[in-house]
């Protein structure tokens, strides 16, 4: 019975070394936030929808395992993913070095600018701290998009924001004076009737340090079997046209980037 019982100890050691080589993977359960159109979206019917999920979904179908989503607020995704509510996140979530200290992630899946926008009758003339000096500049928190602000634009009025959504209503409410997001999420908002008040200022030159490496899957650290199946299919979906497919969905250029 001792060898048995100590057995059975070396399992569980050897278990929790080897973190997710003794899971096995039939079913993934992804994050996202369903509220970041086009990439993720919740329908009035509450279907979730977009770039993101169709990514997610053909990624699932090319590992064959069944993907099941689960919609979490983006500020709490991260810690969400930790405390084991879900397995991945795919909710266009920016691979950076702060975030590489919790969790892991996949290559990229897709790379895209930040841009602001104003009003159509703004009189700001640039995208520079010099030009937005005093300019009330709305951001989603926890993103990218308002780390780039703090740092490369000090001298704007930095308002945060849950959503996306909360920041649209402001500026067609004339309450702040612009936005920064990613070029795609403004442009997409621009060409619908919501985004009739805006126009696009500009893009924004990245900061690798700041903006990551483009939009990855994020993984706990101890998944590295479930990391390197997504990398796979990544490959493997932009090799045989199914990346393609759905990127000429929503965009008329390829936003896997560089």
């Amino acid at each position: 019975m001792r060898f048995v019982r100590m057995a059975a100890a070396a399992v569980a050691v050897l278990a929790a070394v080897s973190g997710a080589e003794a899971k096995d993977w039939t079913k993934v359960r992804i994050g996202t936030e369903g509220a970041y159109p086009p990439f993720n979206t919740l329908t009035a019917s509450g279907e979730l929808e977009g770039f993101d999920i169709d990514i997610a979904t053909a990624l699932c179908e090319q590992m064959q395992v069944e993907c099941e989503f689960v919609t979490q607020d983006w500020d709490g995704m991260i810690p969400a993913l930790q405390a084991g509510k879900f397995d991945a996140v795919i909710a266009s979530m920016s691979i950076t070095d702060e975030r590489k200290q919790k969790v892991d992630f996949t290559n990229k899946y897709y790379n895209t600018p930040p841009a602001i926008a104003v009003p159509k009758d703004s009189k700001i003339a640039g995208t520079t701290d010099e030009d937005l000096k005093g300019v009330t500049l709305g951001a989603q928190s926890s993103t990218t998009h308002s780390n780039y602000a703090e740092e490369k634009l000090p001298s704007a009025d930095l308002k945060l924001y849950p959503t996306p959504d909360e920041y649209k209503l402001d500026i067609s409410s004339g309450r702040i004076d612009a936005v920064i997001d990613d070029v795609v999420v403004l442009s997409e908002w621009l060409d619908s009737d919501d985004g009739a008040c805006c126009k696009l200022l500009g893009t924004l030159t990245p900061d690798p340090v700041i903006n990551g490496e483009g939009a990855g899957i994020a993984i706990r650290k101890e998944d590295t079997d479930l990391k390197e199946m997504f990398n796979e299919a990544i490959t493997a979906i932009r090799e045989n046209g199914k990346y393609k497919e759905i990127n000429d969905k929503y965009f008329s250029f390829d936003v896997y980037g560089g």
